[in-house]
């Protein structure tokens, strides 16, 4: 295998593309670093291709490592021939290569072991080639002190091609596939459990190919078999089919080894030999194979779900860096209440109850006037509506203040406000205010606070505990690293956490960054880094360019140019008889500059074009408008909601069945893929992304299971809906809140088609 062609034709990309960015890889450069500042050495493969590469490349390096140890296994068994080293160094997988290596892998003492030890390895090879021998006769003459009778010597002859059967690799590899391609799922309530299971209810009688199922779909039924709702298993063949009936899978393994009904003597007992291989072996080890590959692919798939609706959700447009007022919402134990300043510094804390209104609003009031606040982030949580009611009115009262009010995300708030990184950053601080100052923070600039929480809290996915674990967060960190370096930080203000995902950096070298900056004062030039504790040149390469300094000495230091790239600046700097302050930002004097004036060796046509847009718009944020929802006045809870209602709401997770909206009634609504636009939506994020503001229309109401069907299709009437899924995930914001469940997504795909026929029906 030549793992750099292999991966280039993946990614439909040339070798010496691959070459250089693996070469990069292994000497230790970031995914960002190269996707930034190495376009010519990589072609300019992005950071997704890049992220795809890297998984890759793992993944074949490990294949090889264990084809050398299969190889050398065998081997030394005396047992490797020409043509078997060829199917091993072609095997392009590791379940081919397991498949090849079964037969040799050393295992436990087996019936098929013990009969060959028992000498009925020429019986059955007898039995296998000569079938007009008589089973009974030939088995005769195996008879020993360990071989009592006919039937011993018989069974053990079974034995021995059972195992040879289901040993062979082709045919193994022939059935799976055909099984994947064929096989139906079928899922059922285990008697006893339909109350403990009600959410499961949709798949209390469930069938559907698996090679087709939904990730959403896979694992809701995945989870219901652990908690021992459901029992599911894989179905071949019709249910009525006699259990005599030859299925197409054990003609296979017939054909196979030449076995053939013709009324020979050994004929039936071959016959039964294969029946047994496939009922008793080979369909059980190939069902456990599919489930886990249906797993695979559920995994894979919500983990990109996942870690889309998080990227979406990290690269949310900032409100500003405006003195802000967080509101982390609550009954019994009153609202929270933190400002923070321009910074993110905490200024003022105090607690206020909605029981107390008069005292709520004038305490808030006070605070307000005090520390000039601008925004008001109130979190989401339970009591939510009411606080946002009270805060309208101080957004009345106060018009000299200029206030504008913001119902943000709470979502990881709590286990923020419970972390050893909240108890370092404010060790005085009430566990409970805490809380209320990431809610600040989060509006103020939604990366930047976002980081501190693990992004399995954030509260963007589906059947997060359900996925493998390592691979989500793999796939996650990956995520807000690429997040973090596509914004850059602020090296003066950034947090150890936020400066810990900068390429290059780590935690270590992030605390002391930022006690380097506590003792010395603020950083006047990016090669100031450079006196760092345990920051050297390699770490510098990597991290520099993501790095800002707003007024140092270098104009520069506070753009994503690379440090590297400031003797090309300067030549343009020279050649146009102008300062660095009069060219940056100046469109027009930009413009007059050739770029291929400047390329060589190191710096291609990519990076030139890159640092002339740099120079136009410095520091410029990726991120975009910061935009917000204006939810309407009296609807609070479901119960306030009608048929056919309009209102504005927030995109809150994205799934591949549809996008769940915050319409400000605790329980988000679903509005299905079909309801999505007036076309065919092949994927959802076709049309929306996490943190989008959109108009919706109330189609459907379940108060009593809290579902809500929304559609974005605002001439659609209610009770015109399809029939839909339940997915049994609760797309809950956080703990403490009430769970609900999203309404059926249509199994068979879009049906804005089948929608129009019923309104021409109509």
């Amino acid at each position: 295998m030549n793992i750099t062609q292999t991966i280039a034709a993946e990614l439909n990309a040339t070798a010496a593309q691959v070459e250089a960015a693996v070469a990069l890889l292994d000497e230790g450069a970031t995914v960002p670093f190269i996707a930034r500042y190495r376009k010519e050495a990589t072609g300019a493969l992005d950071d997704s291709q890049l992220r795809t590469l890297a998984e890759r490349l793992q993944y074949l390096r490990e294949l090889l490592e264990r084809k050398a140890t299969v190889l050398k296994s065998i081997e030394e068994q005396g047992k490797l021939t020409d043509e078997l080293k060829a199917q091993i160094d072609a095997a392009d997988n590791k379940t081919t290569l397991e498949d090849l290596y079964l037969p040799y892998k050393p295992k436990r003492r087996t019936k098929a072991q013990i009969a060959r030890e028992n000498g009925l390895q020429p019986l059955a090879e007898l039995l296998l080639s000569t079938p007009s021998e008589n089973p009974d006769t030939a088995a005769q003459g195996y008879l020993n002190e360990n071989v009592a009778d006919t039937k011993a010597a018989l069974d053990g002859a079974r034995a021995i091609l059972m195992e040879q059967f289901a040993e062979d690799a082709e045919l193994i590899g022939r059935l799976r596939e055909k099984l994947w391609r064929e096989a139906e799922i079928h899922a059922q309530v285990i008697a006893g459990q339909e109350a403990a299971g009600e959410k499961f209810k949709d798949y209390f009688d469930h069938r559907e190919p698996v090679r087709t199922m939904p990730s959403h779909r896979a694992l809701a039924v995945l989870r219901g078999r652990n908690e021992n709702i459901l029992q599911a298993a894989l179905k071949y063949q019709p249910d009525d089919t006699p259990i005599t009936e030859q299925s197409e899978y054990e003609q296979a393994i017939a054909k196979q080894f030449n076995i053939a009904d013709q009324g020979r003597a050994a004929d039936k007992w071959l016959r039964d030999t294969v029946r047994l291989t496939w009922r008793a072996k080979i369909f059980l080890s190939l069902e456990l194979d599919a489930f886990n590959r249906l797993k695979e692919a559920a995994d894979t798939d919500a983990i990109t779900v996942f870690a889309r609706n998080l990227k979406d959700l990290l690269l949310a447009a900032p409100a500003g860096r405006l003195t802000t007022l967080g509101l982390d919402p609550g009954y019994r134990n009153g609202v929270k209440c933190a400002v923070v300043d321009d910074t993110g510094k905490l200024l003022d804390t105090v607690i206020v109850y909605l029981h107390q209104e008069n005292n709520m609003l004038a305490a808030l009031a006070g605070i307000i006037k005090k520390h000039s606040v601008k925004l008001i982030a109130i979190g989401n949580g339970t009591g939510s509506r009411e606080t946002d009611k009270l805060a309208g009115e101080l957004v009345k009262g106060l018009p000299e203040m200029k206030l504008h009010k913001i119902v943000v995300s709470e979502a990881g708030a709590s286990i923020y406000s419970a972390s050893e990184l909240a108890a370092k950053e404010f060790p005085e601080l009430d566990v409970s205010l805490r809380g209320a100052v990431s809610i600040a923070r989060r509006l103020q600039d939604p990366l930047a606070e976002l980081v501190k929480i693990d992004p399995k809290s954030i509260g963007v996915g589906q059947y997060q505990h359900d996925v493998n674990q390592s691979q989500l967060a793999k796939s996650l960190d990956a995520v807000v690293e690429d997040c973090v370096n596509a914004v850059g930080v602020d090296v003066n203000t950034a947090s150890a956490p936020l400066l810990a995902r900068i390429s290059g950096l780590n935690q270590t070298l992030a605390h002391n960054i930022v006690q380097y900056r506590n003792d010395n004062g603020a950083f006047l030039s990016r090669k100031a880094l450079l006196k760092v504790p345990r920051l050297g040149d390699k770490t510098y390469e990597q991290a520099a360019g993501f790095l800002r300094i707003q007024g140092g000495k270098e104009p520069l230091d506070a753009s994503a140019v690379h440090p590297e790239a400031y003797p090309i600046v300067a030549q343009m700097l020279a050649d146009n008889h102008i300062k660095a302050a009069d060219l940056i930002g100046n469109r027009d004097k930009i413009k007059q500059i050739k770029p291929t004036q400047y390329t060589n060796e190191q710096f291609g046509l990519p990076t030139i074009l890159d640092i002339l847009a740099e120079l136009e718009k410095p520091g410029r944020d990726p991120r975009g408008e910061f935009q917000t929802a204006t939810f309407t006045e009296g609807v609070n809870e479901i119960k306030d909601l009608q048929l056919g209602m309009i209102l504005e709401g927030v995109v809150s997770n994205v799934a591949n069945f549809g996008a769940f909206v915050d319409i400000g009634v605790h329980q988000d609504g679903l509005v299905h893929i079909s309801a999505l636009a007036n076309k065919f939506v092949q994927d959802p994020r076709e049309v929306v992304k996490a943190g989008d503001v959109v108009k919706v229309k109330v189609m459907e109401i379940d108060a009593a299971r809290k579902r809500i069907a929304l559609t974005m299709r605002l001439d659609d009437e209610p009770g015109s809906t399809v029939k839909r899924d339940r997915p049994s995930e609760n797309n809950t914001r956080k703990d403490t809140r009430p769970q609900r469940s999203a309404p059926r997504e249509q199994a068979q795909g879009n049906s804005a088609m089948a929608d129009a026929f019923a309104k021409l029906k109509r």
